[in-house]
């Protein structure tokens, strides 16, 4: 553990991203407060609900009522609180800026003004790069080129969180998500490769739209990892700075997704449609993590494509196609 943390905040726990995270904290002895408004449920979080370290609060980021006493008993504050991705952001534009703009720089600032509050990480995003030039790779120095609204508010609270004037001992730090797959205890179907190994798996045919376009991807359980690095790590590597978090060798276009998805469903049925314009096309470099902090991943999308067909195949989850599986 980093010097004098103990005691983390997490807002929205009950996640895909965060109730990994809070597993993780709690195995290696923090004592985790998990803060979320349940707009998705929270079975996410009954696993760990008794955990003598872990105490829940529901509330919503937008009132400040439901953390503000909770900023006195914490020394650190992960903030994956958001509506999160594309379409959610594009359906509820109003909620989207309430809580991914105004809400977020209101916990910041009450953060950065508590003299308890040692680490702000603060989720972000790889979209910030838009549409890449070229056939080169993106870096943290590449111009941010957001084209929806969710990166737009990313790129908007993240300029923030980077030039704020905050005292000495209040360390914030933005990490650039990769695009995330894999096992959650809140399962989401609506990410790419989640998706389409889903759709194999129930004998369907994988329509593919646009396979030329590159992402990084990440497993979700790497990203939350990536958080506790940073936590851990000293502050003058992490203060006022950004990284983006995946691997350099885990850019895929679509198309290879669906060529790993072959090696394990020789069988399966996949349409390609030409679609020649996404707004969303960009190879990253994660060399400044690896080389600054030592993160490295632990697993690759085609070990996540195989935990997911396999747990599908056992039978593990009712009803995949639900809406509970989804953002939007």
């Amino acid at each position: 553990m980093a010097e004098n943390i103990k005691k983390v905040l997490v807002t929205g726990a009950a996640g895909y991203i965060g109730s990994v995270l809070v597993r993780f904290l709690l195995e290696k002895g923090y004592q985790v407060v998990g803060l979320d408004a349940l707009f998705f449920g929270g079975e996410s979080l009954l696993g760990v609900y008794n955990h003598p370290n872990f105490k829940f609060v529901r509330g919503d980021i937008r009132n400040e009522s439901d953390f503000e006493e909770l900023l006195n008993k914490v020394d650190s504050i992960i903030h994956l609180a958001a509506i999160v991705g594309d379409p959610a952001c594009a359906k509820q534009p109003e909620l989207a800026n309430e809580i991914n703009w105004t809400a977020t720089k209101n916990l910041f600032d009450l953060a950065s003004n508590s003299k308890n509050i040692k680490r702000f990480i603060f989720a972000s995003t790889c979209s910030n790069y838009g549409k890449m030039e070229g056939d080169g790779y993106v870096n943290e120095e590449s111009p941010l080129r957001p084209v929806s609204l969710y990166a737009e508010l990313k790129v908007k609270f993240e300029k923030y969180l980077l030039e704020s004037q905050t005292r000495e001992d209040f360390i914030p730090t933005a990490l650039r998500f990769s695009t995330v797959y894999g096992l959650s205890p809140r399962m989401r179907f609506d990410l790419t490769v989640n998706e389409f190994i889903r759709e194999v798996a129930f004998g369907r045919e994988l329509v593919i739209f646009g396979e030329q376009f590159w992402r990084p991807y990440c497993h979700v359980e790497d990203l939350a990892l990536s958080c506790i690095k940073v936590l851990e790590s000293p502050a003058d590597k992490v203060n006022h700075n950004v990284f983006n978090v995946g691997d350099t060798k885990e850019n895929y276009q679509k198309k290879m997704i669906a060529e790993e998805i072959l090696k394990i469903v020789p069988d399966a049925k996949i349409k390609y449609v030409q679609k020649q314009e996404d707004p969303r096309d960009y190879r990253v470099d994660f060399t400044k993590i690896k080389n600054e902090l030592g993160f490295t991943i632990t697993k690759t999308v085609p070990q996540g494509l195989s935990e997911i067909y396999e747990i599908l195949n056992y039978g593990l989850l009712t009803d995949p196609f639900s809406d509970k599986y989804k953002n939007v």
